[in-house]
């Protein structure tokens, strides 16, 4: 049975995750995996970025246009398509995601943590500090799938987007972060593989060297789409530039399930 997970790594800029994640680059050189630029969608910022991976609709029809916005989504999304069809969801993201498919707002107790198969994100791990150690997430997710087997993982740490916006994307501490995320996901991809997961990894947006993001340069858009199928066939390095938009119908469609009419792009 296909199972997918998505690495949603925020503030994961294409050329820094290309030139740094050396694992991601070894199954990539390997064709075993492939390798896709995404131009993102605008505004370059994390909640309305969110949004639009999981629903596969621009911000100017879903309505998240900015990360002052708290409510739930009102449209299709990845983890209400899943759960509706008995499927298994999870997710060990930051409390925005949280509050856009459970709850809103936030409640820093009863949320925290979830085990309940009535919500849309049916078992989630969720955090409100965004330098909450990636490291201490990555545990988070692999006892989800161990615990849960989720057909659908959202895997979601904020390193990136703290060490970016603290020193600049222009910085060995954003670069080597890179490496790090790199270097602990290793392992845990090989053990998905294994359990035949379909694995994903991206971004949300970039960050430039102000260590700002929101805007319409390169380095604020341009993200990262690895591929990783379980079977361990890959194109390599495509050159492809795809869009944002086409994550939402890809997941759903790896999963064998219908795509809403409002996800207009066609899967990969």
């Amino acid at each position: 049975m296909a199972k997918v997970i998505l690495i949603l790594s925020d503030a994961l800029r294409y050329d820094v995750a290309k030139d740094n994640m050396g694992f991601l680059g070894h199954l990539v050189e390997s064709k075993l995996a492939s390798l896709y630029k995404i131009v993102g969608e605008l505004p370059s910022m994390s909640r309305p970025m969110y949004e639009t991976v999981h629903t596969g609709v621009p911000s100017s029809v879903h309505g998240i246009v900015a990360n002052s916005i708290v409510r739930r989504s009102t449209m299709p999304n990845i983890f209400q398509a899943v759960k509706d069809t008995g499927k298994v969801t999870a997710a060990a993201a930051y409390y925005w995601v949280s509050e856009l498919y459970n709850r809103a707002p936030y409640n820093r107790i009863d949320d925290k943590e979830v085990d309940d198969t009535s919500l849309n994100i049916q078992h989630g791990r969720f955090y409100t500090e965004d330098e909450y150690p990636d490291v201490e997430l990555f545990a988070s997710a692999a006892s989800l799938v161990r615990r849960f087997s989720p057909d659908y993982l959202l895997l979601h740490p904020m390193g990136m987007d703290y060490h970016g916006e603290t020193y600049g994307s222009d910085s060995k501490e954003y670069r080597n972060h890179a490496i790090r995320q790199d270097m602990w996901l290793a392992p845990l991809i090989q053990e998905w593989m294994n359990l035949d997961y379909t694995i994903f990894v991206t971004g949300d947006h970039g960050i430039n060297k102000d260590g700002a993001h929101g805007g319409t340069t390169s380095e604020q858009r341009d993200v990262p789409l690895f591929v990783i199928q379980p079977g361990g066939e890959g194109r390599g390095d495509t050159g492809e530039i795809i869009s944002q938009l086409r994550i939402a119908p890809s997941v759903l469609r790896i999963l064998d399930l219908p795509i809403p009419e409002t996800m207009k792009h066609l899967p990969l």
